[in-house]
């Protein structure tokens, strides 16, 4: 399939620690690791199992050439991919371990994928992460650094982080300030069962929602969400992995779609979940048979929904005409 006839990819919901590739961790440890050490399995029983697998990419998130080299990886993986536009979230809390400042850490990162957009001709955004654990002086502080990059490689924020423990509603006042400062965001919500905790953050201003597999059954939550245009980052084989939903015959993708919400399809982590967008949409098509047709509203959801520049949007829209021509 040439480029010119292919459906334009979007990855609007990628963790960053989550995708770096086996040879670029092995690289930046100086020793070999095992695939299962950074790779979860359809028999993973929980989300805090499945966190587990981020301990070991962490480590070389703690200086600027670790930084540098995860940013250039994580565009070359995408490359390999096909992907169009791809928006990479982090925790800049979670490199702190060597002294580094947000704004350095920032700037590591932006290099390493600047690096990768010149060389693979992929756009991108950056999400900066505020962690539910973290003190609320030390994720404001981060936001506010961060403030500083936004339309200059930063695009957006997020909340992530253990959402049974920490729901949304401690949260408030925080969002509040990310949107004073004009930043948009996102937020990891009902990935663990909650459909309150994505109510607060769309009624705190989020314009989309990760996951959101807790709208499942909810219709009036559903039409609350349609009705403000939010984006909802779906993750299929991740849920799967996280049990999201307990049985995967109960995964929300068509019941979504039917009710048009603002569907994307994403691989949350590249890595983790031994994943990329083929695989996502060929797992969907086949357990849930979404339809060609499914498939390219989903792409023209994630265009509208990106948090990317207008000129940015307009190439990705000029794709999508290419290929409906």
């Amino acid at each position: 399939m040439t480029e010119q006839n292919r459906l334009p990819r979007l990855d609007l919901h990628c963790h960053l620690d989550g995708s770096l590739s086996q040879g670029c961790i092995e690289e930046l440890l100086g020793r070999s690791v095992k695939p299962e050490e950074l790779q979860a399995d359809m028999e993973c029983q929980s989300l805090a199992e499945y966190l587990e697998k981020f301990e070991i990419p962490l480590e070389c998130l703690q200086t600027e050439k670790g930084l540098e080299r995860a940013g250039y990886d994580f565009m070359k993986n995408a490359a390999l991919d096909h992907v169009s536009y791809i928006e990479a979230r982090f925790a800049p809390l979670l490199s702190t371990q060597e002294g580094l400042s947000t704004e350095r850490i920032l700037e590591a990162v932006l290099k390493g994928m600047e690096q990768g957009k010149t060389e693979f001709g992929i756009d991108y955004g950056v999400i900066v992460c505020a962690m539910r654990h973290e003190s609320e002086g030390a994720n404001r502080r981060m936001l506010k650094a961060a403030r500083e990059f936004l339309g200059n490689g930063v695009c957006a924020a997020d909340l992530a982080g253990n959402e049974a423990a920490f729901p949304m509603s401690l949260f408030m006042e925080l969002f509040g300030e990310v949107r004073r400062l004009e930043i948009p965001f996102t937020i990891h919500a009902g990935e663990c069962g909650s459909v309150q905790n994505i109510l607060d953050a769309v009624q705190c201003g989020a314009s989309r929602i990760g996951h959101g597999i807790a709208l499942r059954g909810q219709k009036e939550a559903i039409a609350f969400c349609r009705d403000r245009q939010i984006g909802i980052e779906m993750c299929p084989l991740s849920n799967m992995q996280t049990k999201a939903v307990k049985d995967p015959v109960e995964y929300p993708i068509q019941e979504f779609l039917n009710a048009n919400l603002l569907v994307t399809v994403n691989t949350d982590n590249r890595t983790v979940s031994q994943t990329t967008l083929e695989k996502e949409f060929a797992f969907i098509r086949e357990r849930y048979a979404v339809t060609r047709e499914q498939e390219v509203q989903m792409t023209k959801n994630a265009i509208e929904v990106a948090f990317a520049s207008d000129a940015v949007k307009e190439r990705l829209w000029k794709k999508m005409y290419t290929f409906e021509k």
